[in-house]
């Protein structure tokens, strides 16, 4: 493949969780430690700047080039889902005219040699047909969920945050509040309250909150 290089990516979803399972995976596989790319994403944050580096982006020159092979344990290191997974297959193997190495899925590798364009067409075919059940499973999934909270209404089940109960001299309590006679901890204690339900009930009473 003449200055082509390879490089792996190996990525986990939690700081908690452990690399060395992929990495071993990588390493096995022959790609030079100093190619291999990794990080540890928390789940609100999926940022992702060692993926960025290699890919790149609007103001950063990706790490592979055009030939380049870059290789994941498992279709997910990709993206949270098909259709992140999907964007980003198209633009590493169309984009950046890279290859793609799955190494638990060797039907979606795409640098077969000679056979590559084959492989490659054969892959976007595979990945599209993995993206429609998965979203079909998606919608399965929802309505099988609308359909329990239906059935669970239907027999006196209730959903949301259970009602808060006004407690007796709340209105007597409110009015000191309110007229600054007392502070709002002091009513809080006075009535038992919390102060997500002291405030609530001021709300709903019509105070200025």
């Amino acid at each position: 493949m003449g200055d082509t290089e390879i490089w792996g990516y190996a990525r986990v979803s939690s700081t908690a969780q452990n690399l060395d399972r992929q990495l071993e995976q990588l390493r096995a596989y022959g790609i030079d430690e100093r190619h291999i790319k990794t990080e540890k994403q928390s789940g609100k944050d999926f940022q992702r700047p060692a993926f960025l580096s290699l890919v790149g982006t609007e103001t950063v020159a990706a790490s592979m080039r055009a030939g380049d092979t870059l290789v994941v344990c498992s279709l997910d290191r990709l993206g949270r889902n098909y259709s992140e997974i999907q964007r980003w297959w198209q633009y590493i193997t169309k984009k950046l005219n890279c290859f793609i190495v799955v190494l638990d899925m060797p039907l979606l590798c795409t640098n077969d040699g000679e056979n590559s364009l084959d492989r490659s067409f054969m892959a976007d075919l595979v990945l599209q047909i993995l993206s429609y059940v998965a979203e079909k499973e998606r919608i399965a999934i929802h309505e099988r969920q609308r359909q329990g909270i239906e059935v669970a209404k239907a027999q006196g089940v209730k959903f949301g945050r259970p009602k808060i109960v006004k407690p007796e001299g709340f209105d007597v309590v409110a009015e000191q509040w309110k007229k600054r006679q007392i502070t709002a901890v002091a009513a809080m204690k006075q009535l038992g309250l919390k102060k997500y339900s002291f405030y609530r009930l001021l709300k709903e009473a019509g105070y200025n909150v």
